[in-house]
């Protein structure tokens, strides 16, 4: 029988949900891959706690997602990541989880991350022979790491994400104008403080706002990953949608063709995100990567 493991992954804007087996040849296949955008971070910045409502609605998505990966035969590992490492009541949030499951959340560190954010990326594209960064941006942090085909030279989180960027700067309807240069400033001094710098060989993106991003190129009236597994976004092209979303009001955003209505707020901040990592990179485009974490993750629970 074909050994099936599962990993729920949660995120600050989103829960992804990924179930895969080992074929005879000793591939990885995908059963189910999955995400629901539940916000665990909804105004943490401002509080520091997991709001109420946002901890029941994503404990409840927890379990939902649990329940199916049991029906296909896998108890998942649940995994947390930059809300539930700064969150003051993330403890409340994992007793929840383990009140409704049965099941431990593990909170892993941003340098486990983007290790298995690294990991991701390996199994899914042919290497470089330079140097390679990859960078993962989410809702509350952003990812990098810096190797040289399997060896990771360097990998760092930097605390700057698309939520935080739309609530300090972005949140008027329209966008006000003179925002968006003020939300890259800041986003370019985070970056920079950080420590992103250099001219490697190859950059690849991933997470939702990257294959957002590549699914509203391809104008993707449903997600297609084949599609977005290892396509090519250029700086112009990036930069040309962020005057898009500038312009529009949110009702507007949410009617363009491949974005998720639900991320139509904070897609703006992270297009800025992204065009100021390709120029601190001296880069023109970078290859989208449609595997995040929780394919690194299920990469080594198959490995042991």
């Amino acid at each position: 029988m074909d050994t099936v493991k599962a990993v729920i992954d949660v995120g600050t804007n989103s829960i992804k949900f990924h179930v895969a087996r080992k074929k005879a040849d000793g591939a990885l296949e995908t059963v189910l891959d999955q995400n629901d955008i539940a916000r665990l971070g909804e105004g943490l910045r401002e509080t520091g706690v997991i709001a109420p409502e946002a901890l029941e609605r994503n404990a409840l998505s927890v379990a939902a997602f649990a329940e199916k990966a049991r029906e296909l035969g896998a108890d998942p590992v649940v995994v947390g990541t930059m809300a539930l490492r700064t969150a003051k009541n993330a403890e409340a949030f994992v007793k929840r989880v383990k009140e409704l499951t049965g099941l431990d959340v593990r909170v892993i560190s941003g340098e486990e991350e983007a290790r298995l954010s690294y990991l991701a990326v390996l199994s899914g594209l042919p290497p470089a022979g330079g140097e390679i960064v990859t960078f993962d941006t989410g809702g509350g942090s952003t990812e990098f790491v810096y190797g040289r085909g399997a060896e990771m030279l360097r990998k760092f989180s930097v605390p700057l994400g698309a939520v935080r960027i739309t609530e300090e700067f972005l949140a008027d309807d329209p966008v006000r104008p003179g925002s968006v240069d003020a939300a890259v400033k800041e986003i370019r001094a985070s970056l920079i403080g950080g420590g992103v710098s250099g001219s490697p060989e190859m950059i690849v993106g991933m997470g939702g706002t990257v294959t957002s991003l590549a699914s509203i190129k391809f104008k993707m009236e449903s997600y297609d990953p084949d599609v977005v597994q290892g396509s090519v976004l250029t700086l112009a092209e990036l930069k040309d949608m962020a005057a898009m979303f500038a312009s529009m009001t949110l009702e507007e955003r949410k009617g363009v063709t491949g974005l998720q209505p639900k991320r139509a707020d904070v897609i703006l901040a992270g297009t800025c995100i992204v065009c100021t990592i390709l120029e601190l990179l001296g880069a023109s485009s970078f290859t989208v990567s449609d595997r995040g974490l929780r394919h690194g993750l299920i990469y080594e629970l198959f490995s042991k």
